[in-house]
C-alpha cells in the first residue's frame, strides 16, 4: 500500500475529505441539506435529536481533521505524535464501521454516496497510519 500513495498524498486527500465532511454536517446543522441523508434516515421530525447527533458528528470529524493534522505533520506537537498515530488507526476502524452503517440505511444518498468514500476515508486512514 504504500508504494501506491505516499503518506502525505494520503494525509492531505483525507484533511480534505474531512474538511467537507465538516462543512456537511454544519449544512444539515443549518437545514441547507435534508435530514433524511444522515443517520440512516432514522432522525425523523425531531429536531432536538438532529441537532444531537449532527454535533457528535461534527465534533467527532473535527477531532479526526485534528488527528490528521497532527500525523501530517501540519501541527507538530511532538508530545501527541504517538496519541495521533494510535488516533489514525482508530479511525480507519471507525471508517469501516461506518461503512457497514451507510449500506444498511435505507437512504439511496449514503449507500452510494458516502458508503464509497467512506471506504476511501478508511484507506487513507490506514495508508496514514503506517507511516513512521
Amino acid at each position: 500500500m504504500k508504494k501506491w500513495i505516499s503518506a502525505k498524498l494520503a494525509g492531505n486527500i483525507l484533511l480534505f475529505l474531512l474538511i467537507l465532511l465538516s462543512l456537511f454536517h454544519v449544512l444539515v446543522l443549518l437545514r441547507v441539506l435534508p435530514s433524511d441523508v444522515v443517520w440512516g434516515g432514522q432522525t425523523g421530525n425531531s429536531p432536538s435529536n438532529l441537532f444531537t447527533l449532527e454535533l457528535v458528528a461534527l465534533l467527532a470529524t473535527l477531532i479526526f481533521i485534528l488527528i490528521v493534522a497532527l500525523k501530517t505533520g501540519y501541527l507538530k506537537i511532538s508530545k501527541l505524535k504517538k496519541l495521533a498515530t494510535i488516533g489514525i488507526w482508530i479511525m480507519g476502524v471507525f471508517f469501516l464501521l461506518n461503512m457497514g452503517g451507510n449500506y444498511n440505511s435505507s437512504s439511496s444518498v449514503e449507500k452510494l454516496v458516502f458508503g464509497p468514500l467512506t471506504l476511501i476515508m478508511a484507506l487513507l486512514a490506514f495508508r496514514l497510519g503506517l507511516e513512521k
